[in-house]
């Protein structure tokens, strides 16, 4: 008989479908004269023609927990999956023909000749249950559908008790919808959904995660004896379990019963049955691994953990951080990142030339698209994951006395973006790009010069006769990093050779709140209570040594702050996704380039004029006389600006270089201790930033910088 013929079959009025099961309910289960008073009252009083018409005939269906599946910007390249069940719908076109077969040899005989209801069989199972006989089932695929389906609906634990509890009432309330259910949909739709939300062990929700993870391949090329094992066990997923001891025995005498089914069912040849049974059974299993802590590479993780944060702030999916999380590990998106490989896998091997990851010192790299905002690549000598005991004491001698554990080789901290207990690093002169923004913005010219000593007695105040006090005075006094530096400079000049006796000469004429206004403009966080400082104009009115970078900042922010003029004055807040697909294929708005103009765009061209000279790149409107890091446009060999940064003492080491496509900015620095005693060598951090950048550049065209006015 036909699929079509029996469809056309169990179009029963339903008036005789309720006429036949309050017979059988009442007359057949009645005359089983064992049956308790209990279960007949409660049976009886629901089974009634009229209380069964009452009952609701429609579930409300619940999309079950899909995988969430997070790509590099190819969207081919996975990178991780995120989930609560390991789940992935796949239509029933893509599921083996065998596997559906074996279902329902394992389940339910009858499956294509029911309306949904065996009822004589519930009536037989009722009578032998209450008998004192083994246990029978008596629930049609499409009745496990029905209570797989409320239990994935329920909006409250108890409703999932009360889904899935073994009592009459339950039992006709499921014969109600399975009854609806089969007007609803046709058999090929009751089975795509059960196979879809069956539990298969071992963490695989689905035919799909089931197939993965005991077979590692798709439903659609399931075999025989592999079909059969995965319907054997949906009855109970722990007991017939074949990768422990006690489960493989009854794994393979269940799955060898389902085979012997299929051939009583004409499904499947003799031949093939005996072929599929002398099948070794597969006994280990293929369960992927799940979330940040898991990804496809490991230094693909510090990204990963980046965009997993970025997402919990979104309020586009969720009002709370519960309800973000549960979106992301149940909704089956498909996530397009912005993670360049090319970018990473550089960045990351330029790091391991240089450093150690058991260096309790730290080389961090951010990467940035100018124009979008795009973090392109997020890489540190350290292995994302937790610690697992082989971690060292803190360096820092205020928490290692307590026992604390230092970041290195392993570490899941955000040392990189900032986040959590992570504030940041004084970055040094990377800061005097903000001063020299302020400086344009206000009048001044890149020609705009100043004759400086190595040392300079400020108008900042500070604490009467400090190390960073004048002498005998209560002035802040900043000196050169030679005293050999001195002299007449410009911003290209000043720039060029990082003169700080330039430069705070040139935010006291600004104005040091402008200079605090700039980088905020530009994306610079404040975590940390170095915000108290600039908390107001009056406050940061005062902040002498703010334009020689002693607040924390991250690499991250550095790079996108100086993607801002690369990107003619527009920031883009920084984010980890190009795109995201919702679970039906549709694009979600959420991560797109969120742009607004920081300053404008002459501005922007003439401060990124002046910041070619770090780098040892030619100046377009002026001339620059020198370089801090020349290496790295002899590397690079392509258009670039930048700065270097040093901080007191050499505590922290930083470079950033860009060009139009990308900006790189890297710190060496101890993410434990702030007032470590090493000396950070630019020899390590500058190579590994600049080589980066050339990395990426090889092969593309080589693009100038657009001069004021074009």
């Amino acid at each position: 008989m036909s699929v079509a013929n029996r469809t056309k079959d169990r179009k029963w009025p339903s008036k005789a479908v309720l006429l036949l099961l309050c017979g059988l309910l009442t007359g057949v289960v009645v005359s089983a004269a064992s049956f308790p008073a209990f279960a007949l009252g409660g049976l009886v009083a629901k089974a009634g023609a009229e209380e069964f018409a009452s009952l609701p005939s429609t579930i409300e269906q619940q999309a079950a927990p899909q995988v969430t599946r997070v790509f590099a910007n190819d969207g081919k390249t996975q990178i991780a999956v995120l989930y609560d069940e390991f789940r992935s719908d796949v239509p029933i076109t893509q599921i083996s023909q065998y596997m559906q077969d074996a279902i329902v040899a394992a389940e339910d005989h009858k499956f294509y000749e029911h309306n949904g209801v065996d009822l004589k069989g519930i009536a037989r199972a009722f009578v032998n249950n209450n008998n004192g006989g083994s246990k029978q089932g008596a629930s049609t695929l499409t009745m496990q559908y029905v209570r797989m389906a409320q239990a994935y609906g329920a909006k409250t634990p108890q409703e999932a008790i009360d889904a899935t509890k073994d009592s009459p009432e339950r039992k006709v309330t499921e014969i109600k919808y399975a009854l609806q259910v089969e007007k609803d949909l046709d058999k090929k739709q009751i089975l795509e959904r059960y196979l879809n939300l069956a539990p298969f062990g071992n963490g695989a929700y689905g035919i799909y995660a089931g197939s993965q993870v005991y077979f590692k391949k798709t439903p659609k090329n399931l075999t025989i004896a592999e079909a059969a094992l995965l319907a054997g066990m949906v009855k109970a997923p722990t007991a017939f379990d074949p990768t422990t001891a006690t489960g493989y025995p009854q794994a393979l005498d269940r799955r060898n019963y389902i085979i012997d089914n299929m051939v009583q069912l004409g499904q499947i040849t003799k031949e093939q049955g005996d072929a599929a049974k002398k099948t070794k059974l597969a006994r280990t299993t293929n369960r992927p691994g799940n979330g940040c802590t898991n990804v496809a590479k490991n230094n693909w993780g510090f990204f990963c953990d980046y965009f997993y944060r970025w997402w919990m702030e979104q309020k586009a999916f969720g009002s709370n951080a519960y309800e973000r999380e549960r979106q992301l590990k149940t909704g089956g998106y498909r996530i397009v990142t912005s993670l360049d490989i090319k970018a990473q896998t550089a960045a990351r091997t330029e790091i391991s030339k240089k450093i150690k990851d058991r260096n309790k010192n730290a080389v961090l790299i951010a990467a940035v698209e100018p124009g979008s905002g795009e973090v392109k690549a997020l890489a540190a000598n350290r292995t994302f994951k937790l610690d697992n005991g082989s971690n060292p004491l803190s360096s820092n001698p205020q928490t290692r006395k307590y026992g604390a554990k230092a970041t290195y080789p392993n570490t899941t901290n955000p040392i990189i973006t900032g986040g959590g207990d992570i504030n940041g690093y004084q970055a040094g002169s990377v800061f005097k790009m903000f001063t020299m923004v302020a400086a344009l913005e206000n009048g001044l010219e890149l020609s705009h010069s100043i004759t400086s000593d190595y040392f300079y007695k400020s108008r900042y105040p500070v604490a009467f006769n400090s190390p960073a006090a004048c002498p005998g005075t209560s002035f802040y006094c900043p000196e050169n990093a030679s005293k050999s530096e001195k002299g007449t400079f410009n911003m290209w000049t000043g720039f060029g050779k990082s003169v700080n006796t330039y430069f705070v000469p040139l935010q006291e004429q600004v104005g040091a709140e402008k200079v605090v206004d700039v980088s905020k403009r530009f994306g610079m966080q404040y975590r940390s209570t170095d915000r108290d400082l600039i908390a107001t104009p009056e406050a940061a009115h005062q902040f002498g040594a703010f334009t020689l970078g002693v607040t924390a900042s991250t690499p991250l922010e550095i790079a996108n702050a100086y993607a801002t003029l690369a990107g003619d004055g527009m920031y883009c807040a920084p984010t980890p996704i190009t795109q995201i697909y919702a679970s039906n294929g549709s694009k979600v708005k959420a991560g797109q380039p969120s742009c607004k103009r920081a300053t404008t765009a002459d501005v922007a061209r003439k401060a990124l004029d002046a910041a070619r000279c770090p780098v040892g790149d030619r100046a377009q409107l002026g001339n620059c006389a020198g370089a801090t890091e020349p290496n790295a446009y002899r590397t690079i060999k392509h258009p670039i600006f930048g700065k270097t940064g040093t901080t007191d003492n050499d505590k922290t080491a930083s470079l950033v270089v860009g060009s139009r496509n990308l900006v790189v900015a890297g710190y060496m620095v101890n993410p434990d201790w702030a007032n470590h005693t090493d000396r950070m060598p630019h020899s390590i951090v500058n190579p590994v930033v600049y080589r980066t950048l050339a990395d990426y550049m090889e092969g593309q065209p080589s693009v100038e910088f657009k001069k004021p006015g074009e």
